[in-house]
């Protein structure tokens, strides 16, 4: 038999070979549903929260059984409710305020999936404080560097320990730096929550001013978050300013108390301005509630504050509500926040994010592209 004859007598053979069609698993860290099948792929999620629901619904996917057990001495274990072998696994972990607890959950289940024989792990961490498998919010993002001679780089060891713990790749949303994803020998997805954020702004403004002659501003409270709003207001076609807080000036004042007194700087014009105070985390308010009283000062018609990450802890909400500079405040709900802190103030406006990651889980499993999510609403 020919070269030739050999080679088409393979392709025929190959061609012939039955295709194997893999499942995917979806689970979620911290409390488990009971097991529901779906008219396609068979899907299994576990979910503790309205967020993690609204993802799946949009999968048309339900929650896997998977139990999360803790004995006297707090230590956990877990216990999947079903097979995941050679399946295409997707950890969901929304986070919260017990953020280590959350963090051992995550790695634990992990390994779980590993050691059953998963063919593939994707960790999707909903806000986990500085963190990253499909990690909406990578836990500990903010200490990707020594800030002090003897300090720790805990963003590496968390990413190191997502490694050893078996997973396979990592979708998060809005990095706090984007040099984290270099920390991981696996693929990271850094989803971009730009585009939803682009159309909030973009129908806030229309809300305000129907006739579409209302006159807006991207600003950065600081000079590091630059990039991120300059970005932002080539997208919008909108003008951008920042803050810029004299650090020298504060070495040298005190206040009456002994705290440290910043002198802001306007850089840029605000006046008569729908002003757009833009940042990826929201935690500690004081630094916006100083930015928005400074803007309204410089004649602000209107003070928006807006986040990707709405930890807002401690009595953030009820200081918001009081301040009369902060007209009103929008964060994406890649952070669980308990219903009775939403009724805490009217100023507050959630964006979903669940159709982006929903998707990015889709073309994931696909094995289909995901550029389309970083600069189009889905």
């Amino acid at each position: 038999m020919s070269p030739s004859a050999v080679a088409t007598s393979l392709l025929r053979s190959s061609r012939a070979l039955p295709t194997q069609s893999y499942r995917f698993v979806l689970l979620h860290c911290n409390l488990c549903f009971h097991p529901l099948l779906t008219a396609l792929n068979r899907v299994y999620a576990l979910s503790a929260s309205f967020y993690q629901a609204l993802i799946l619904n949009r999968l048309g996917q339900t929650a896997a059984p998977a139990v999360v057990k803790r004995s006297d001495n707090m230590e956990m274990g877990v216990e999947l409710g079903v097979s995941v072998r050679n399946q295409d696994v997707f950890i969901i972990q929304s986070g919260s305020a017990t953020i280590n607890d959350h963090l051992m959950e995550l790695l634990i289940m992990i390994n779980a999936c590993r050691l059953a024989s998963a063919r593939r792990i994707t960790a999707m961490c909903v806000r986990l404080i500085d963190l990253g498998p499909d990690i909406p919010y990578m836990p500990y993002s903010k200490q990707s560097k020594k800030k002090k001679a003897r300090g720790s780089i805990t963003a590496k060891l968390v990413a190191n320990m997502l490694q050893v713990s078996g997973v396979d790749n990592i979708i998060t949303l809005d990095l706090h730096n984007t040099q984290i994803q270099g920390f991981f020998g696996k693929p990271v997805d850094n989803l971009l929550a730009e585009p939803v954020i682009s159309q909030y702004i973009h129908s806030a403004l229309r809300e305000f001013d129907s006739t579409g002659s209302a006159r807006g501003c991207v600003i950065s409270k600081n000079a590091g978050g630059a990039k991120r709003v300059t970005s932002l207001a080539d997208v919008l076609q909108l003008d951008f300013a920042l803050i810029h807080r004299e650090s020298n000036f504060q070495a040298k004042k005190k206040s009456a108390t002994g705290s440290d007194i910043t002198r802001l700087s306007l850089v840029g014009n605000v006046k008569g301005m729908i002003c757009f105070v833009v940042d990826d985390i929201i935690n500690d308010i004081h630094t916006f509630i100083d930015t928005a009283e400074h803007l309204k000062r410089c004649e602000a018609e209107k003070v928006t504050i807006v986040a990707t990450h709405g930890i807002l802890s401690r009595e953030a909400l009820i200081e918001i509500d009081g301040n009369d500079a902060i007209d009103e405040i929008a964060i994406t709900n890649s952070y669980p926040m308990p219903d009775q802190m939403k009724e805490i103030t009217h100023k507050l406006k959630i964006i979903d994010v669940s159709g982006l990651l929903a998707e990015a889980i889709r073309r994931t499993h696909n094995g289909e592209s995901i550029s389309y999510l970083f600069s189009h609403v889905v």
